[in-house]
């Protein structure tokens, strides 16, 4: 509705907008922290513009609020108000609007953050954009060294969209990806941080359950629960490699070797690391490290490697904890999906499906890092966390006698990170039965 007809709807008067200020939704609504790429706003940021409007707004706002206070104050002791008071209220009213409808825009292009022109960019594409990389491959000769932080280790994708600013022209092609394994394990668990070089925790070691019914006045029964205590130390993944320093000006390039070889590399090991890390020497004690090994409950008898997948949930279960997940190598649940009956039928398997695995009722996570005719099904965020000390950094540096003789520059790609398992009894591995 526009100030005018408001106006004109209050009867020559504000006071409708005065007795109505508190209903509306002033204030900040929603939260922006990603770059504007939609082209306008002179290069700021959609965090920048929205602070922007949000200031036109709310001083709109309160011209119309001390306008209101003021009418009102004159209705009180009788005196109308004059024309000019009028025309001035519906201008201030046309204001407010104006910038609320600004507002309500930029929120409308912040929700379709998730189109593809909205997407996160890459590790590679971070670091070639970072001004201060841009100023250290712009000198005629790199001296020195240059450090950016690159997140996400888990979420990271290699085909989203991003501008490398001025450093190369628009045209040239980036080098073909390599093929990637998918990171599965760390979105299994809890996740946090920590700025400390090692956790200290209790470990859930056994629960004993004495609950029972009591008669009035009588002794209650006395349950356990022990705790051992334990550190997670944090550990560094990092590798490095060598290559012409004309590659600082090859922002594609760059960018390649970054997101495939160096960034790929830590989540590669990462994802080892997590599952089967021995907690040897500077290794995580990975999951399946600390698991409880599976044994059948009830003196039930698994006669099918799907069995015995049952049973290691029925065990992490009967440990009164709800499973969530299970993990298997991509061999083993292949061999299950193929499983037919004397007829000839799938069990399991749907070549047309598209349905994400599943294996009686929980989700099945294939991946490579677990070793053939091996499985481990557990309540995994409930059992460990993640706590990462340092998010994937990648750092180039000239600083090697080496890299002067032959025009050589270093990168260097490292993470921190910390593995706690809180509780081994809710973590089942064991074997398949199918190799012999």
């Amino acid at each position: 509705m526009s100030g005018r007809n408001l106006a004109v709807l209050c009867g020559g008067s504000i006071a409708f907008v005065a007795a109505s200020m508190a209903a509306l939704p002033f204030g900040p609504r929603i939260v922006f922290d990603a770059p504007d790429r939609s082209g306008g706003g002179g290069g700021k940021t959609a965090a920048e513009l929205a602070a922007e409007f949000k200031r036109d707004f709310e001083t709109k706002h309160d011209k119309v609020k001390e306008i209101a206070e003021k009418a009102l104050a004159e209705a009180e002791k009788g005196v109308p108000m004059a024309s000019t008071a009028k025309e001035l209220a519906d201008q201030a009213i046309t204001g407010m609007n104006e910038a609320k409808a600004r507002l309500d825009e930029m929120e409308q292009k912040m929700a379709r953050r998730g189109q593809p022109a909205d997407e996160a960019r890459t590790a590679g594409e971070r670091f070639v954009e970072d001004e201060g990389f841009k100023a250290f491959a712009g000198q005629t000769r790199p001296r020195g060294r240059h450090i950016v932080e690159v997140k996400d280790i888990s979420s990271l994708t290699t085909d989203a969209p991003g501008s490398v600013g001025t450093l190369v022209r628009p045209d040239r092609a980036a080098p073909v990806e390599l093929p990637r394994r998918r990171m599965t394990i760390r979105a299994l668990l809890a996740q946090g941080n920590t700025s400390s070089n090692s956790i200290e925790y209790d470990k859930e070691k056994l629960f004993t359950n004495n609950a029972a019914p009591v008669a009035e006045g009588a002794l209650k029964p006395q349950s356990e629960i022990q705790f051992e205590e334990a550190t997670a130390t944090v550990r560094t993944i990092a590798h490095w490699m060598r290559a012409s320093v004309q590659i600082l000006a090859d922002a594609p390039g760059l960018r390649s070797m970054i997101d495939n070889r160096l960034r790929y590399g830590l989540a590669y090991v990462e994802e080892t690391q997590l599952l089967n890390g021995s907690g040897v020497g500077q290794s995580l004690s990975g999951l399946v490290t600390e698991a409880t090994t599976f044994a059948a409950p009830g003196g039930l008898v698994a006669g099918q490697m799907i069995d015995t997948v049952r049973l290691g949930m029925l065990q992490v279960a009967l440990a009164e904890y709800p499973p969530n997940g299970v993990v298997l190598n991509p061999i083993d649940w292949a061999f299950i999906e193929m499983l037919k009956d004397d007829q000839g039928r799938y069990l399991i398997g749907n070549p047309q499906g598209t349905l994400n695995p599943t294996l009686w009722g929980l989700p099945v996570i294939p991946t490579q890092a677990m070793a053939e005719d091996k499985f481990l099904v557990g309540a995994f965020d409930l059992a460990a966390q993640i706590f990462d000390r340092q998010d994937a950094t990648v750092e180039v540096s000239t600083e090697d006698q080496d890299n002067f003789v032959k025009n050589k520059v270093t990168i260097r790609a490292e993470e921190r990170l910390a593995l706690a398992i809180y509780r081994p009894q809710a973590l089942v591995y064991g074997d398949l039965g199918r190799v012999a």
